[in-house]
């Protein structure tokens, strides 16, 4: 073998172990696990969120066993205790998505209304840290829910939740889960509140 034999398929191993650990890096699955919560320390700081509510006595059974990081600490909370003892208005959205960003700021709002029922929202399909970063530079402190940054999540197959964004759900005080089909995208806090009354 000659040198330049030798020194072409050394070139060639190095470039198929690069390949590799890029492919490994990239390759993780839509139920990956986000960031240590270490990761996003500075991230959470900055975003000021809500703390996740406290587990109900009543858990909502759509969403039973259900687990899913809070995104403002990091912690595994159960998803069907943290939505029980509703009524909460439950929002999915993700970091790209235009009418998100306007609809975001309409349910902090409403969330500090008199009589307002609690809203925490779901983040999915677009990486926590983004998530973090939206809720800084809109201003909105809404406790939310971490469901991964695959285009599925445990949360979004329990609620059946449609590929177009955002979708609201009411969880009402017995346990249901109601879609809220109409308006699909909250444009006032009037529009939330008759939402809750009529989804109820």
């Amino acid at each position: 073998m000659t040198a330049v034999t030798k020194w072409a398929l050394g070139v060639a191993v190095l470039a198929v172990a690069a390949l590799v650990a890029v492919l490994t890096l990239r390759g993780g699955d839509a139920t990956s696990a986000p960031p240590a919560s270490g990761d996003l320390a500075a991230a959470r700081a900055a975003a000021k969120l809500q703390a996740c509510p406290p587990a109900a006595a009543k858990e909502v059974g759509q969403l039973s066993g259900i687990e899913a990081d809070c995104l403002g600490d990091g912690s595994r909370v159960d998803v069907g205790k943290v939505l029980g003892g509703g009524p909460v208005l439950v929002n999915v959205w993700a970091s790209w998505c235009q009418p998100c960003r306007t609809e975001l700021p309409v349910l902090q709002r409403y969330a500090a209304e008199p009589g307002a029922v609690r809203v925490v929202g779901v983040q999915v399909a677009s990486p926590a840290a983004d998530g973090l970063g939206l809720f800084e530079r809109l201003g909105v402190h809404l406790p939310s829910l971490y469901d991964g940054d695959g285009q599925t999540g445990p949360i979004r197959t329990a609620l059946k939740a449609p590929s177009s964004l955002p979708a609201s759900y009411l969880v009402t005080a017995d346990g249901q889960v109601r879609f809220i089909a109409n308006p699909r995208l909250f444009d006032n806090t009037d529009q939330v509140r008759a939402a809750v009354k009529d989804y109820s």
